[in-house]
C-alpha cells in the first residue's frame, strides 16, 4: 500500500522506505507551497460530523476481527457495511470479482459503493479500503510477523469516517452526487512483489467502474485517519495529479481550525488506492494519509503491527478529517 516515500520540506529532504522499491520522482525543490490562510471565524455550511459515531463505526468493524479476504470476518464485516450504508444512501452496489494475489491465490474481492444523488452529473468520490493486512510484518517483535493486523486505523478509520458522513448526509442531502467506495484487497501486497501487488480492489474498479462512463470532479482517499496526533501532508501523487482539490481541502481544514493535523508540507510519492484511480480511471484524487517523523517507515509506529487496534484511535482526529471532508462536499453545491 505504501511504497517508497520522499518527504520534502523547505530545508529537509528525507528518503522514506515503506513497502516496495520505486524510482525516485522528486518535484523541483523550488516548487512553491502556498502559505496556509489566516484562521477566521467559520460557520458550517454542511452538517456537523459526529466523532462519537465515527468511533463506534471503527470499533464495530474491528469487532469482526481482521477483515482478510476469503475469511469469515471479511464476509461478516462486508455484510455489515452493505447493510449500514443502505440505511443512509439511496443506492448501494456490491462489485464482486475474483482476482489473483501475488502468491497465486484467488481472492474473492468485494468493492462496496454507496451513492447519493446517483443521477447527478457533478460528482465527488470519497474512498477508503476496508480489508486488513494478514501479516504484521512491520512489528518490532519478529514473532508477530505472521499474525494478522486488526487494522483499526489502517482501514477501519477511513471507512468509519465515510459511514458517519453518509449518516449525516441522509439528514441533509447534498445537491451534488457523492459516491463512497470501500475498496477491497488493498493491504495484501509485498514489497518484493511490486507496487501492483497492493490495491487490488481499486485496480479492478478503475478498469471496471460500477457505472459505465463514470466520472467525478475529483476524489478523496482516506487512509489511516483516526490515530492520536495524526498529521497529514501534501502526498506526492496527490500534488501531481490533483493539486487544486488538495489545496482546497487543506485550506478548508485551516479555516475549520485543524492546523495541528493538516500541514502545508510537500511530501513524496505513496502507491495507494488513489494512484490507480488517478492513472487508470483518470479521476484526480488526493490521499489524506498519516505521516509521522521518527519512524523508519515514516508511517505511525502502529502501522502494519499488532498494535493497530482501538487503543490508538482518537475521536479528535476522526473529527478533524470527517468534518473537513464533509464540509468540502457541501461547499461544492
Amino acid at each position: 500500500m505504501k511504497i517508497k516515500l520522499i518527504i520534502i520540506s523547505a530545508c529537509l529532504s528525507i528518503l522514506v522506505s515503506a513497502c516496495a522499491d520505486e524510482p525516485q520522482k522528486k518535484k523541483s525543490s523550488d516548487e512553491p507551497i502556498t502559505e496556509k490562510p489566516a484562521v477566521v471565524s467559520y460557520q458550517l455550511v454542511g452538517p456537523v460530523f459526529n466523532a462519537d459515531s465515527a468511533y463506534y463505526f471503527t470499533e464495530k468493524q474491528v469487532s469482526f476481527g481482521p477483515r482478510i479476504c476469503n475469511s469469515e470476518a471479511h464476509t461478516l464485516c462486508g455484510d455489515y457495511l452493505v447493510a449500514e450504508f443502505k440505511k443512509y444512501a439511496p443506492q448501494v452496489i456490491e462489485q464482486r470479482a475474483d482476482v489473483k494475489n501475488w502468491d497465486g491465490r484467488t481472492l474473492k474481492i468485494r468493492n462496496i459503493i454507496a451513492s447519493f444523488n446517483p443521477k447527478a452529473a457533478k460528482r465527488i468520490l470519497i474512498a477508503a479500503h476496508w480489508d486488513s493486512r494478514p501479516y504484521a510484518d512491520n512489528d518490532l517483535n519478529p514473532a508477530n510477523h505472521d499474525k494478522p493486523v486488526m487494522a483499526a486505523d489502517d482501514g477501519a478509520s477511513g471507512v468509519a469516517v465515510m459511514l458517519e458522513m453518509a449518516r449525516a448526509m441522509k439528514a441533509k442531502n447534498p445537491s451534488i452526487g457523492v459516491d463512497f467506495i470501500c475498496f477491497d484487497a488493498e493491504d495484501l501486497g509485498k514489497s518484493d512483489k511490486g507496487s501492483e501487488s497492493y490495491c487490488l480492489g481499486s485496480q479492478y474498479w478503475s478498469k471496471n467502474k460500477h457505472t459505465p462512463g463514470y466520472k467525478a470532479e475529483y476524489g478523496i482517499l482516506l487512509d489511516m485517519v483516526g490515530a492520536f496526533n495524526a498529521r497529514f501532508i501534501f502526498e506526492g501523487y496527490s500534488f501531481q495529479y490533483a493539486e487544486k482539490p488538495l489545496r482546497k481541502v487543506w485550506d478548508l481544514a485551516t479555516k475549520l481550525g485543524y492546523t495541528n493535523y493538516f500541514y502545508y508540507m510537500q511530501g513524496g510519492y505513496i502507491t495507494d488506492d488513489h494512484f490507480f484511480v488517478n492513472t487508470i480511471a483518470g479521476i484526480p484524487m488526493i490521499d489524506i494519509i498519516h505521516y509521522t517523523e521518527g519512524t523508519n517507515s515514516r508511517f505511525p509506529a502502529h502501522w502494519h503491527t499488532v498494535n493497530d487496534n482501538m487503543s490508538i484511535i482518537d475521536r479528535n482526529t476522526l473529527k478533524a478529517v470527517g468534518q473537513t471532508v464533509l464540509e468540502t462536499i457541501y461547499l461544492e453545491q
